[in-house]
């Protein structure tokens, strides 16, 4: 038996590409020696990528009380933005992309604390999209 006739088939296609964030470095010294006075310096390196359209926060928390004030400073180009919050600092990229971020650190010893006491990385480092 021969069946004649026209066929026809459409095909739909959707690829759907997943939202990506990866940290690809987190480095930073897990003890600090303290400075002349004994306040402590530091540097830490943030390599992200994000396919986020929008971007990615990256929020620093302060987390160890021998730290009685912590200043922060990075390069802030191609839009990025570091501003203070209540307990630390929050750094933000305005789209996708891949970032490395170079933050120095300056921390700050409590008063009760011993000039030549090591120091414990003190920052929570936690990164949201937007």
């Amino acid at each position: 038996m021969v069946i004649q006739g026209n066929a026809g088939a459409s095909l739909d296609f959707r690829i759907i590409i997943p939202p990506i964030m990866r940290v690809l470095e987190n480095s930073h010294p897990t003890q600090m020696d303290p400075l002349v006075g004994g306040d402590w310096r530091a540097e830490q390196r943030l390599v992200i990528v994000s396919n986020m359209k929008r971007g990615f926060c990256v929020t620093l928390r302060m987390s160890s009380p021998e730290v009685d004030a912590w200043r922060l400073q990075t390069e802030q180009s191609g839009g990025i933005t570091l501003s203070p919050v209540n307990d630390g600092y929050r750094l933000c990229t305005p789209r996708a992309g891949r970032y490395t971020l170079l933050l120095q650190h300056d921390f700050e010893a409590a008063r009760n604390t011993l000039p030549t006491a090591s120091l414990r990385w003190p920052v929570q480092t936690d990164i949201t999209a937007l």
